[in-house]
């Protein structure tokens, strides 16, 4: 069996990431979390660090970061932006605009899925998507969508 663990995330503050994904998974929670040296002799700082998720499942988020954060509308080589499955994308979306986050990007239309984008307040991008299908032939389908992407939207879905 292979199935990604965590992804590990260097940001200048924590707490602003930290806020969004607790919102969009409120049964998420802090792992554990600490601080430890990063970086060469001649190039190190101090970083806090916490793990926030399940039992199963983790983003390791790092404070400190220096420079900017790869603009997910640009070319630039690096993450393009993190997808999670969700149960109810309605929901998700409820919860996070109570919480002043506003859809980025609303995704096509497509016949056995839903997806929304989020950029959060350090600038990665997130996906939620959700399925209507638990066959891989149909939730898997590539081709099928219609419509525009939608952006700077708060879908009704």
């Amino acid at each position: 069996m292979v199935r990604l663990e965590h992804v590990n995330l260097v940001m200048k503050n924590i707490q602003p990431t930290l806020d969004f994904l607790l919102t969009a998974f409120p049964e998420w929670r802090v792992r554990g979390e600490g601080n430890m040296a990063w970086g060469s002799a001649e190039n190190g700082t101090s970083r806090d660090w916490l793990h926030v998720g399940d039992d199963d499942y983790y983003l390791t988020l790092n404070s400190n970061a220096v420079g900017e954060i790869r603009d997910t509308k640009g070319i630039q080589p690096g993450v393009a932006h993190m997808g999670f499955v969700v149960d109810d994308l309605q929901a998700l979306i409820d919860r996070l605009l109570v919480k002043g986050f506003v859809v980025d990007i609303k995704g096509r239309n497509h016949p056995f899925r839903k997806t929304v984008y989020y950029n959060d307040p350090a600038g990665f991008q997130f996906e939620f998507l959700e399925y209507s299908s638990e066959d891989p032939a149909e939730k898997n389908m590539y081709g099928g969508e219609s419509g525009d992407l939608e952006k700077k939207v708060t879908p009704i879905i």
